[in-house]
């Protein structure tokens, strides 16, 4: 026997056929014609005419201003006959976007669009699964600007019910406009963490299309898919299976080092992080200097513990004499209030860092 909800849901009309702007367009259209149709008919004046036009539309039923001519009687006959639908439409548009709260979901969306469009330089994350939190948790703890696009209802609800107010789309991220809205071409980077390394893919190659120089990195399940993911534009591909696999045989080998590593990347146990410098985020003032006359580690305490070439090599402890090129990178070691000394050191005369 079917219970009360389900018969209501039997009754009710798609919202597809339920548009406010299309209700308001007929209110108007309707008030102005039979405005028009009054004072021409009748001779009403323009408060006349109105009051007339929305008693009718109203289906209130008030008499009549004055005794309508026999043409009149039969234009009001046939604007009451049209108005009978229009108003039910309008009740329904009111019913379904009022009582039923689609109004204020719009308004959400609204303000969500309107945030995301003011987005530059921001990472965009394509699914909110469990290794999409993890990222989302990241970068709020790091205020890093982003946007979720998913899919699933229960996983956007989840979002919605975050107290953080995350910034998100709840479509499909391998279509063009998803990407598009979610501002990828004033985008940093995108990831894509989809459940079906086919969508990863689709949404790797979309995304390479859209902006050349974006970076991008996917999770992919099966070893076979990196290729294809490398191939369609991913600038990395991550198997997090092969990474638990490496961590947990490290730790039969060498437990020490793995401990320690995980103790300074567990950020909820300790403020020990990492910075990476760019050549290219530097003030003129630093660039092409070598480590030695940076004097990081004297002025701010960090340590710089690696450099990336511009070969894309990396070099472990590098000497006093290596220095900062285009397009190379230093890895810099240290507390987060020396990461934020090294940070106001070499960004201080580069506002847009």
């Amino acid at each position: 026997m079917m219970n009360w909800r389900t018969r209501l849901n039997i009754y009710t009309i798609p919202s597809t056929f339920l548009n406010i702007r299309v209700a308001v367009l007929l209110l108007l259209f309707t008030l102005v014609g039979g405005t028009a149709c009054f004072i021409y008919i009748e001779g009403y004046t323009l408060g006349e005419a109105f009051y007339m036009a929305v008693i009718t539309v109203s289906t209130v039923g008030y008499t009549e201003l004055r005794p309508l001519s026999p043409e009149g009687r039969l234009f009001n006959s046939f604007y009451i006959l049209l108005n009978i639908g229009i108003f039910a439409y309008l009740l329904a548009v009111f019913g379904y976007y009022i009582i039923q709260g689609e109004i204020f979901k719009q308004m959400h969306n609204n303000l969500i669009r309107s945030q995301i469009e003011k987005l530059s330089g921001h990472i965009i994350i394509c699914g909110y699964g469990k290794y999409g939190r993890e990222i989302v948790s990241h970068f709020m703890l790091h205020d890093v600007p982003f946007v979720v696009i998913e899919q699933d209802e229960q996983e956007v609800e989840l979002i919605r019910q975050d107290e953080s107010k995350i910034l998100y789309i709840q479509k499909d991220a391998t279509n063009d406009e998803v990407l598009l809205e979610a501002g990828i071409k004033r985008a940093r980077a995108l990831l894509t963490t989809l459940p079906d390394d086919s969508e990863n893919l689709f949404t790797v190659f979309t995304a390479r299309q859209l902006n050349p120089k974006l970076e991008i990195i996917s999770r992919s399940l099966n070893s076979k898919s990196e290729r294809k993911l490398r191939l369609a534009g991913a600038s990395h591909v991550i198997r997090p299976e092969q990474i638990g696999g490496f961590y947990m045989a490290t730790l039969v080998s060498k437990p020490g080092a793995v401990e320690f590593f995980s103790y300074i990347t567990n950020e909820a146990r300790s403020d020990i992080g990492f910075e990476e410098l760019h050549y290219e985020d530097m003030p003129e003032n630093i660039r092409d200097k070598p480590i030695y006359e940076l004097r990081i580690r004297k002025l701010t305490g960090a340590n710089i513990i690696g450099y990336k070439s511009p070969e894309g090599k990396y070099i472990v402890n590098p000497e006093p004499e290596v220095a900062l090129l285009p397009d190379s990178s230093f890895i810099v070691l240290g507390d987060r209030q020396q990461l934020k000394m090294v940070r106001d050191l070499c960004f201080k005369q580069n506002p847009e860092k």
